[in-house]
C-alpha cells in the first residue's frame, strides 16, 4: 500500500476519496484549509493555507509516493474571477506538480468542462479537442498542461457532474426540486446529460492510481450506459422513494427564451442542453463502473429516505 496525499480533502469528492483509500490500506495524508477538520481511522490531516498564496508543497510532500489532487475553486457559486481561477486551480496545481516530479503517480482531478461548455452537440470523447468556453474551464485545462509539462508521472481525469450524499451545487438544486410534493414540468426536457455517481468515482481512481497503462493519459469519467433526461432524473429519485413521478409537459422555450433574453443562455445550456460522454477509453483500460446512473439515484435515494422526514430533501448535498 501506498503513502497517499488527498488535497481539498474536506469537501465532497475528497472526503469519499480518503475513506476510501484509508479503507483499502493507504496511509493517508489529507490536506485540507481548516485544522479542525477530521476523518475516521488512522488518517493524518495536514492544514495548508489558501491557494491564492504561496503553499510549502515540499513540506506536505515528505514520506508521500503519490498525490491525488482535488483542491480547487468549482465554477458554481464563488464569483471568482479569471485571475483568481488561474491562481487556485492553475498556478497551484502547476507547483504542486513541479514539487512532486519524484514521485510514483499523480492524479490531477480535472472537469468536463476542460472540454467542453456546458452543452455539446456529439458525444463527448477523448478525442475531441478541448473547448473550454469560462475562466474555470480554461483555468483548468491549463492546469492540466502544467501537470503534463512537470515531469511527474501523471493521470488526469475529467469527471462529470457528481452525485451522492453530501453532495452541493446543480445536482443538489435537482435533488431539492425531486424532493418536493409538487409535480414537476420537465417532461417535454429531451436533452441528456452524463452523471457520475461518487462511488463509480472512487472506483475509477483507485484504478488508475494502480493501474501501469493509466500513465500520462487523460480520460473523461461518467455513470456507463446512456446518459437519462432531466425527467428520468426526477422520476428515479421520486419512484425510489415509492412516490409517483409527477411529471408534467411544458414547452421548453417558455423557459429558454427568457434566459437567453436575459444573457442567461449558460443557465438554459446546464438545464436544457445535451452534455454526453464516452467512457470506452477508460473502460477499455480496465475500469468496471459499479453501476448506471438509474440504480446509483436509485440507490441513493432509498439510503437517504429513512433519515428523511416530512419533504426534506432526497440528498443532503
Amino acid at each position: 500500500m501506498s503513502r497517499v496525499l488527498v488535497t481539498g480533502a474536506s469537501g465532497f469528492i475528497g472526503r469519499s476519496v480518503v475513506a476510501a483509500l484509508a479503507s483499502d490500506g493507504h496511509i493517508v495524508r489529507a490536506a485540507v484549509r481548516r485544522p479542525q477538520f477530521s476523518f475516521a481511522g488512522a488518517v493524518e490531516v495536514v492544514q495548508h493555507p489558501d491557494l491564492t498564496e504561496p503553499v510549502e508543497w515540499q513540506r506536505l510532500l515528505a514520506g508521500i509516493e503519490q498525490v491525488v489532487h482535488l483542491a480547487g475553486i468549482a465554477h458554481t457559486g464563488h464569483g471568482a474571477g479569471t485571475a483568481v481561477y488561474d491562481l487556485v486551480n492553475r498556478r497551484a496545481t502547476a507547483q504542486l506538480a513541479m514539487a512532486a516530479a519524484g514521485l510514483d503517480r499523480f492524479v490531477f482531478v480535472s472537469s468536463i468542462r476542460a472540454q467542453s461548455g456546458p452543452a455539446a452537440d456529439h458525444t463527448l470523447s477523448e478525442r475531441d479537442p478541448p473547448a473550454p468556453t469560462d475562466a474555470y474551464g480554461r483555468s483548468k485545462l491549463a492546469a492540466e498542461e502544467a501537470v503534463r509539462a512537470a515531469g511527474v508521472p501523471f493521470t488526469i481525469l475529467r469527471p462529470v457532474l457528481l452525485y451522492g450524499p453530501g453532495v452541493k451545487g446543480n445536482f443538489a438544486t435537482l435533488a431539492r426540486a425531486a424532493a418536493s410534493p409538487l409535480p414537476l414540468p420537465v417532461k417535454d426536457f429531451v436533452n441528456r446529460r452524463s452523471m457520475l455517481g461518487i462511488d463509480n468515482f472512487v472506483s475509477a481512481l483507485k484504478f488508475v492510481l494502480s493501474a501501469p497503462n493509466a500513465v500520462g493519459e487523460t480520460y473523461v469519467v461518467a455513470d456507463p450506459g446512456k446518459a437519462l433526461r432531466l425527467a428520468d432524473v426526477i422520476a428515479t429519485l421520486r419512484q425510489a422513494e415509492g412516490r409517483r413521478p409527477l411529471i408534467m409537459p411544458m414547452p421548453t422555450n417558455y423557459i429558454e427564451m427568457p434566459l437567453r433574453l436575459l444573457g442567461r443562455a449558460d443557465i438554459w445550456d446546464r438545464l436544457g442542453g445535451n452534455l454526453r460522454v464516452d467512457t470506452g477509453k477508460l473502460v477499455a483500460a480496465g475500469w468496471q463502473p459499479l453501476h448506471d446512473t438509474h440504480a446509483g439515484l436509485t440507490a441513493m435515494a432509498q439510503a437517504a429516505a429513512p433519515r428523511k422526514s416530512g419533504t426534506a430533501s432526497v440528498s443532503t448535498r
